[in-house]
């Protein structure tokens, strides 16, 4: 018997939690949009991930830096992903839609939980460097000042 890709995936994903220094095992999860997002979109960028949810105030002004961030990075140097921590697509994807948020967002929190941090408080950044090693872990809302700050770890800070 064969799992289903995201659940191999997510199985996957289940070692202990990077810590910062060491090599990160991204999972393969499952996008809003149907695509999938893992090592290869994450393999020779900066990545910048924050845990949400749709009900936290303090994730929707965060994720409002996090979209400026993401409009503004060169998408060839700096990954930027969502996971919300909701199981209801369409309450997400409305709520995405409603906020203006286009950076890529998934669903699948446990298995990003597993490999980046076990915190479950949001929002909650965490950046892993080009090399795949995670970088820092930083609970809490974020100013646009410190996410747009983010850039400074990118070689090239503009869209070409």
């Amino acid at each position: 018997m064969t799992l289903p890709a995201l659940a191999v995936g997510a199985h996957a994903a289940w070692a202990a939690s990077a810590a910062p220094g060491q090599a990160v095992g991204w999972p393969e999860v499952r996008l809003l949009d149907g695509k999938t997002w893992g090592p290869a979109q994450a393999a020779g960028r900066i990545a910048v991930v924050v845990f949400w949810s749709t009900t936290c105030p303090f994730c929707r002004r965060h994720n409002q830096h996090l979209e400026k961030l993401y409009r503004i990075a060169d998408p060839q140097h700096l990954a930027v992903l969502g996971v919300a921590r909701e199981s209801d697509a369409v309450q997400v994807q409305r709520h995405a839609h409603q906020q203006g948020y286009s950076f890529p967002i998934t669903l699948d929190h446990a298995a990003m939980a597993a490999a980046l941090s076990p915190r479950r408080l949001i929002p909650l950044t965490v950046t892993v460097d080009r090399q795949g090693r995670l970088l820092q872990v930083i609970p809490g809302e974020m100013t646009e000042e410190d996410v747009m700050g983010l850039l400074k770890l990118v070689p090239q800070a503009g869209r070409t």
